[in-house]
């Protein structure tokens, strides 16, 4: 089982719980969001291109935007070129990053073709080398996010750690599929731990399909990985690390879940923090494809997710929020608070809490910008 943290090059994390990249997610509201909940140890920005950092691009610097709460922070770097991926990363270390993460994992053609993300999967000489390279001088940890290989045919993971770790890597993020997998089918959990065994003396963190406490202690019982990373299951529920934390550490094997009005706070909260990062009307913009995930355990939604679609004010939201707490009284017993059975059991419930949630073929993906999932 899990230890109550890990260490990373110079770093401790404590608790070993980390939030992954989540391109057009993972930004600075929402990881204040995820750390003011509490129970993560380390968050990681969206992948930025090496290049644009280098030539100081607004939208990468949009991307490693942090703030004092936001700590400590990993930035996710990708690119084919071992120089420039140097250059970012000494960037990085003088702006105060924490570390920083190589990406070796996303599996999308315009990031393939450029020679990075999954693609390095396919040379694992040049993949090491890249490593070296970046590694070379810094004083910061330099990880490394990996897929178990490019297809069913070349699970090539466990030889690749092995070779990323002699090249100076001080962890190894492992999500359990292959790059020809995408993110679909299921996580393979047997990958994951033949990395864990390849590599003993660093540690290796697991990736994929955890969504619960349950699928939590799944991965770290048949992994035997030291720490485990959350990318979708976070947005599904940024409950989850303090839930986690509570079942590992405080022997809660089942911490309450957010009630109606919790949910309503934490989701009024990103909308804040989305304002006061991207502006008010840009803000609200973005927060509509992000409105509609807080209320998927809260039963019937529609009236709410028909109305978040048109925000553009914090004004509007207030009122898309009292309306939608008037309309769903409907669904509730007398006591004003409890879901009507027949609207307990519905399949946003079992996205995070079902029986089938450990079991299920693919998690569900949020709408967005797609392209670079």
């Amino acid at each position: 089982m899990l230890s109550c943290s890990i260490q990373i090059g110079k770093l401790n994390v404590r608790p070993p719980f980390f939030l992954s990249p989540l391109a057009g997610y993972t930004n600075l509201p929402f990881r204040r969001v995820i750390r003011e909940i509490g129970g993560v140890g380390l968050c990681t920005t969206d992948l930025v291109n090496a290049r644009s950092l280098i030539e100081n691009n607004p939208k990468a610097l949009k991307l490693i935007e942090t703030h004092p709460q936001d700590s400590p922070l990993a930035v996710q770097i990708f690119g084919g070129n071992p120089d420039e991926m140097r250059r970012a990363a000494h960037l990085l270390q003088e702006r105060g990053v924490a570390s920083v993460d190589i990406n070796m994992g996303c599996p999308v053609p315009k990031v393939c073709n450029l020679g990075a993300g999954s693609a390095l999967l396919r040379d694992l000489t040049a993949a090491a080398a890249l490593v070296a390279t970046v590694a070379k001088d810094l004083a910061i940890p330099l990880t490394c996010k990996i897929r178990l290989g490019w297809d069913e045919k070349n699970l090539t993971a466990p030889t690749l750690a092995k070779l990323l770790r002699d090249a100076g890597a001080a962890a190894i993020f492992v999500h359990g599929r292959t790059r020809e997998q995408g993110f679909s089918g299921s996580v393979n959990l047997d990958g994951i731990r033949a990395v864990v065994e390849a590599v003993p003396e660093i540690a290796v963190i697991g990736n994929g399909d955890v969504v619960d406490v349950a699928s939590a202690k799944k991965m770290a019982e048949q992994t035997g990985c030291s720490g485990i990373s959350i990318g979708r299951g976070a947005f599904y529920n940024p409950w989850i690390f303090r839930q986690l934390e509570a079942a590992f550490f405080h022997n809660d094997p089942a911490p309450p879940e957010p009630d109606f009005e919790e949910r309503v706070r934490i989701m009024r909260r990103h909308l804040e923090l989305m304002v006061e990062t991207f502006g008010e009307r840009d803000g609200c913009i973005r927060f509509r494809k992000m409105g509609p995930w807080y209320v998927k355990k809260i039963g019937p939604a529609s009236a709410f997710n028909k109305r978040i679609t048109q925000l553009e004010s914090r004004q509007q939201f207030e009122e898309i929020v009292a309306f939608y707490r008037q309309w769903r009284r409907q669904f509730l017993e007398d006591d004003g608070v409890t879901l009507k059975p027949r609207y307990r059991n519905s399949h946003a419930d079992e996205i995070l809490t079902g029986p089938r949630s450990a079991a299920r073929e693919k998690i569900p993906v949020p709408a967005g910008p797609v392209e670079w999932w």
